[in-house]
C-alpha cells in the first residue's frame, strides 16, 4: 500500500529491522531444524520450497543459507540450492571426547548437589520420555541435552559451564544423528537418565560415576556405531 502523502516518510533506518526481523527468523528456524534432525545430513534444501515452508520470500532464505554456510551446517550449490551437511564420524568421535572430559570431570563434583537437582533430572526424563512416546525427535533431543548440562552446571563452575555449552550445538547434531538412525537408543538413553537421577541423589558416588562412564560408552558406540554418518 502506497503512503498517504500526510504520512511521515519511512525512515532508512525503519526499513532495516523488518527485513533483519525476517532473516533472523529464517535463519533461526532452518538452523534449529538442522540442529535437531527435522533436516538431516544430505537433505537437499532448494530457495522456493524453503520459502513456500517458512511462509517467506526467496531473500531471506538465500541469506540464512549463506549464513549457515559460514557455520559449516549447509553448502550452497549455486542456482541449484544447498545440502545439509552430514556429521563425519571424525567430527562425532571429537564431540564425544569433548563432551567425555567434561561430564567425567563434572561427576564426582555434581554429586553432593544430587539432592537438589534430582527434581530438575526427574522431570527432564519425564519430558525425554513423553517426546520418545510422541515420536518428537526434536524435543527429545532437547531434553536430552539438557539433563546433562544440569548436571555440569551443578559442578560450580561457570567457565567448564560455558564451554560445554559451546559444544551444544554440534552435539545436538551428533545426537540427533544417532536417535534418528536408532530409536532404540532413545529408549537406552531414557533408562540410562532415569539411573543417573537415582543414583547422584543417593549415597554412593562411585556407583554414580560407574554410571557416567557406561553411559559415556553407549552413547560413544551409538554415535560411531552407524554407517550413516560420514
Amino acid at each position: 500500500m502506497c503512503a498517504s502523502p500526510r504520512d511521515p516518510a519511512p525512515s532508512a533506518s525503519a526499513s532495516v529491522p523488518t527485513k533483519t526481523s525476517a532473516t533472523e527468523r529464517t535463519y533461526a528456524s532452518l538452523k534449529r531444524a538442522i540442529l535437531v534432525g527435522e533436516l538431516p545430513g544430505g537433505e537437499e534444501l532448494g530457495e522456493v520450497a524453503l520459502a513456500e515452508r517458512l511462509g517467506c520470500s526467496r531473500t531471506p532464505v538465500r541469506e540464512a543459507l549463506l549464513r549457515l554456510q559460514t557455520e559449516g551446517l549447509v553448502r550452497i550449490y549455486p542456482k541449484k540450492g544447498a545440502i545439509v551437511l552430514p556429521v563425519t564420524s571424525a567430527e562425532a568421535d571429537s564431540v564425544w571426547e569433548a563432551r567425555a572430559l567434561v561430564e567425567q570431570w563434572a561427576a564426582p563434583r555434581a554429586f553432593p548437589a544430587g539432592a537438589r537437582i534430582r527434581a530438575d533430572l526427574d522431570a527432564l526424563v519425564d519430558a525425554a520420555e513423553q517426546h520418545r512416546a510422541d515420536g518428537d525427535l526434536a524435543g527429545f533431543t532437547a531434553a536430552d541435552r539438557q539433563f546433562h548440562e544440569v548436571v555440569v552446571d551443578a559442578a560450580g563452575n561457570a567457565h567448564v559451564s560455558r564451554f560445554y555449552g559451546s559444544l551444544r550445538e554440534r552435539q545436538m547434531m551428533v545426537n540427533a544423528a544417532a536417535m534418528g538412525m536408532s530409536p532404540e537408543r532413545m529408549e537406552s538413553a531414557v533408562r540410562d537418565h532415569r539411573e543417573l537421577a537415582r543414583l547422584i541423589a543417593g549415597d554412593d558416588l562411585d556407583a554414580f560415576v560407574a554410571a557416567v562412564d557406561a553411559h559415556l560408552a553407549s552413547s560413544r558406540h551409538a554415535v560411531l556405531g552407524f554407517g550413516a554418518l560420514a
